[in-house]
């Protein structure tokens, strides 16, 4: 069996700085965010993705990662059990203006890198001379090799929804462009595709619908977490609302694949990563509450999905 494995780590930063005064805005936007407060985050990270290898008997060979700043916190990750140095790091700076990207992680005994790029957004900012541009996190693109199969992966985490969805469009915009390089490598390269990420929408969104067919409108990727979210399994919440927004999308060709057989779909909600209070119970034990500090792993779930690998 092998794992696929996506994870919104909730704003893992290097520590701050001391501040020159006190009210000095920080790097991270975190209060009081510290080393010790990094170490703890550090080891939480590493504890979920412990469990995960206790429960299933394995580590994920793939891992993508969102709202992580820089290399640095990467590679301190990966040096702590249970990575042990064994994973490898794809991960590029982008524009978005809190410095939070996505990354990949991989198990460099199994999976052999070829090439990776970034594809990075640009909107155009209304009401405003000509040049300014708004930016958002990169898509992240590696194409990689898995016992003589090839894999394309894209990693995203699109623009939130917030003030009445006024990110909707753009979120349509990127997921539009990233469909029609996938149905490129599908239908033209014969290629394996999978797209992981935090899409700030719902499986059953209209958006992530769409993306799952080509322009003859046959359905050439599959969406495990739709059923899922039909049976009210949510990675993360919003005040009383339960959300799937954290999704792992595939080519079809992976159902009948003798090297990589898609099994199932998880969110791996262990009772360890939830939240320690009754009101939240069932929920992911995050690191802030707004500016409260809690201690906990991330205010999203991972997820996974398991496939049936030959030997």
């Amino acid at each position: 069996m092998e794992l696929f494995s996506f994870y919104n780590v909730e704003n893992l930063f290097l520590p701050d700085p001391k501040p020159v005064h006190k009210l000095d805005p920080t790097k991270s936007g975190l209060r009081s965010w510290d080393e010790r407060r990094y170490k703890n985050k550090l080891f939480k990270i590493s504890h979920a993705f412990q469990l995960m290898k206790e429960d299933n008997g394995a580590m994920p060979f793939i891992i993508g990662l969102a709202e992580v700043s820089g290399r640095k916190v990467l590679e301190d990750l990966v040096e702590m059990e249970p990575f042990n140095s064994e994973f490898g790091i794809v991960h590029y700076n982008s524009m978005d203006e809190r410095k939070v990207d996505v990354a990949m992680l991989y198990d460099k005994n199994k999976v052999e890198v070829i090439d990776s790029e970034t594809i990075t957004f640009f909107f155009e900012i209304s009401n405003k001379n000509t040049g300014n541009y708004d930016t958002t996190r990169d898509v992240l693109f590696s194409k990689i090799k898995y016992k003589g199969e090839i894999i394309n992966v894209f990693i995203a985490h699109l623009p939130s929804k917030r003030e009445k969805d006024i990110n909707k469009p753009k979120r349509a915009f990127i997921l539009n462009e990233i469909r029609e390089r996938m149905m490129k490598i599908v239908n033209d390269d014969k290629e394996h595709v999978i797209l992981c990420g935090d899409f700030n929408e719902n499986p059953d969104d209209e958006n992530l619908v769409k993306i799952l067919y080509d322009n003859d409108h046959e359905k050439v990727l599959m969406n495990p977490f739709q059923k899922l979210y039909s049976t009210r399994n949510y990675s993360t919440f919003h005040y009383k609302s339960g959300l799937l927004y954290d999704q792992i999308i595939m080519s079809r060709s992976f159902l009948d694949n003798k090297i990589l057989a898609f099994q199932e779909a998880c969110i791996f909600n262990s009772e360890k990563l939830s939240s320690r209070t009754r009101m939240f119970e069932g929920r992911p034990f995050r690191t802030y509450a707004g500016t409260r500090y809690l201690g906990g792993y991330s205010d999203h779930f991972p997820v996974f999905v398991k496939f049936r690998d030959l030997p």
